[in-house]
């Protein structure tokens, strides 16, 4: 993690509250895909959150995205309601699929499909 201290402890409220938004409105935008905020970056100025989304099951990861994207007011506002005393300003919020999670899935299908011979006792 890298920023300054308040950056941090920011993107860590962040994370958890998102958490919690997601995690009450299964059905209301995300139709039970399962959500996790995998990461929340913060700029410097705390007015802009990058929130980084892992949907382990999603079908159409892209399409949830959109989802999220045109239901991000509603989010905003929900995250204003739950830290709105805490802080100034309720940051603009930026979504993005992570993509660590993405390649790690992608490489453990490569490894498994490897045909890697087994070690022989010579």
């Amino acid at each position: 993690m890298s920023g300054t201290t308040r950056q941090q402890k920011y993107a860590k409220l962040l994370l958890k509250e998102l958490s919690e938004i997601f995690q009450r409105d299964k059905k209301g935008i995300l139709d039970n895909t399962f959500i996790t905020i995998a990461d929340v970056r913060v700029s410097t100025d705390l007015s802009i959150a990058k929130v980084y989304i892992s949907m382990m099951l999603a079908k159409d990861k892209q399409k949830t995205l959109e989802k999220i994207n045109l239901r991000k007011s509603e989010i905003r506002k929900a995250l204003g309601d739950s830290i709105g005393k805490q802080v100034r300003i309720v940051p603009e919020l930026i979504f993005y699929i992570d993509e660590v999670e993405e390649n790690a899935t992608r490489l453990d299908d490569i490894i498994k499909n490897l045909n890697i011979p087994k070690k022989t006792d010579e």
